[in-house]
C-alpha cells in the first residue's frame, strides 16, 4: 500500500456512475484521510501489480488493508463506512439474516452492474464492457 496511514485502500470502478457517486460521498466524509481510493478504470491502473486480474476487480468491490490482506464484497462497504465514522450503520449489517441478505443483494448487483449502468454491449446474451468509458473520458 502506498501510505500505511490509511486504514484501507478501496478499488473502485470510476467509469461506473453509481460507484463513482458513492466514492465521491465517501471522499467528502473521509475527513481524516483513512481511505486511499484507487480507480480501476484509470488508464494507468495495472491489476497485475496487485496480483489480480482486471476481471477480478470488475467482478466485485475490493479493498486492501495495510497488512496486504484483501477484503471483498459487502465487507468492503462495512469497512469504508466504519472508516468515515458510521460504525453505527455497520453493526446491524453483521446480524444474521441481514448479513446474508446484504451479501445476496450485493452479489446480484455486482453481476448486473454493467447492464444497470448502461455499460454493456450484449453479444449472444453475454455482457462485454462498452467502449463508451474511454470515449466519455476523453
Amino acid at each position: 500500500m502506498q501510505n500505511s496511514c490509511y486504514e484501507l485502500e478501496a478499488f473502485y470502478d470510476g467509469a461506473c456512475p453509481l460507484c463513482l457517486r458513492e466514492v465521491k460521498l465517501l471522499k467528502r466524509l473521509d475527513r481524516h484521510c483513512r481511505i486511499l481510493f484507487t480507480d480501476i478504470s484509470s488508464p494507468g491502473f495495472k491489476a497485475e501489480e496487485y496480483g489480480k486480474t482486471q476481471q477480478e476487480f470488475m467482478q466485485e468491490m475490493h479493498a486492501r488493508l495495510p497488512d496486504e490482506t484483501w477484503v471483498t464484497g459487502v465487507e468492503v462497504f462495512r469497512r469504508l463506512y466504519a472508516a468515515v465514522g458510521f460504525r453505527f450503520l455497520v453493526w446491524p449489517s453483521r446480524l444474521p439474516g441481514i448479513s446474508q441478505g446484504l451479501d445476496y443483494l450485493y452479489g446480484v448487483f455486482a453481476k448486473k452492474r454493467l447492464g444497470l449502468t448502461g455499460r454493456c454491449q450484449y453479444n449472444d446474451s453475454s455482457c462485454s464492457i462498452s467502449s463508451q468509458k474511454s470515449e466519455a473520458r476523453s
